[in-house]
């Protein structure tokens, strides 16, 4: 295609644009509307996946170290420990630290079990490769020597396992569903504009316009519709995410939780919704138009 062609294409989607300004502000509002909610869901469910992440693989499996077990024993345990499937590291934590972290969430008062008077175990906290590994590692553990019990949350674990993963798989679905529902909003809404130029659509084809000539312009019209309407929940999303960020940061500072860093994740999005919308707003233009190129 000749770059005067382009050129005139351009010009003449920038006259349509102005020229039908109502149908084009509905058009677009159209496309941010339906972007705004997309993003704001995928955002939501990026962070929600993130922390559920952070969540599982806190689940720890906790071997209690069998108050009879000497220093050999233990580091015979460690050993056993360390060679089972799907045990990424095993690390030790004394009996005393187990009273100092007691004492810290729950009061001074348990500092009268302090010295030999401490009645917890010696543990070795067991980080596996994959928080589904959990109960398995934790089964396998329950059978080595020196072991006096192995605690990993049991049922409780198991059902955060199964609700995180529910949360991922209908997220996908809901977010699929929306982008299906945007473009037959925007493919409606479009196909407005195009039947409100159907006159002019029909002239052009009786003068020898080729179909693609005729197309072009609306596909790029399309775009711009797709682009202009992004730009607007882009900048909506941006502005909550960056200020939501600081706040929840500042939140989560003492914990091991947080949220997505904005960069690049919200590069990311931005670039996402920017192309959704241009794409859209092409095959919304594509699907509409093909109806009336048949005379």
């Amino acid at each position: 295609m000749k770059f005067r062609t382009i050129k005139r294409h351009i010009v003449e989607s920038l006259r349509s644009i102005v020229r039908n300004g109502w149908v084009t502000l509905a058009a677009v509002s159209a496309v941010a509307v339906t972007l705004l909610l997309v993003g704001s869901f995928i955002a939501l469910l990026m962070n929600v996946n993130k922390l559920a992440s952070d969540i599982e693989n806190n689940v720890l499996v906790r071997v209690h170290i069998d108050l009879a077990a000497e220093e050999a024993d233990q580091e015979s345990l460690k050993s056993s420990l360390e060679g089972l499937d799907n045990v990424e590291s095993v690390e030790f934590v004394s009996r005393d630290t187990e009273l100092q972290n007691v004492i810290g969430s729950y009061g001074e008062t348990f500092g009268l079990f302090d010295g030999d008077n401490n009645p917890l175990y010696d543990v070795f906290e067991v980080n596996t490769n994959s928080p589904e590994s959990t109960a398995e590692v934790a089964k396998a553990a329950e059978g080595l020597d020196y072991v006096a019990k192995v605690n990993y949350g049991g049922s409780d674990a198991d059902r955060l396992f199964e609700v995180m993963s529910t949360v991922r798989n209908v997220g996908t679905i809901i977010i699929v569903a929306l982008i299906f529902t945007a473009v037959f909003l925007i493919s409606n809404t479009i196909r407005i504009t195009i039947f409100s130029r159907r006159t002019e659509i029909e002239i052009m084809k009786l003068v020898g316009a080729t179909n693609w000539f005729i197309r072009w312009p609306f596909l790029i019209e399309g775009a711009m519709i797709g682009l202009v309407g992004a730009l607007i929940p882009v900048s909506i999303i941006s502005y909550v995410y960056l200020t939501g960020y600081s706040s929840m940061t500042n939140n989560l500072a003492s914990s091991t939780y947080s949220l997505l860093e904005p960069n690049p994740f919200l590069f990311l999005l931005i670039a996402l919704l920017l192309g959704i919308g241009i794409v859209i707003g092409s095959l919304g233009s594509a699907l509409s138009i093909r109806k009336f190129l048949k005379i």
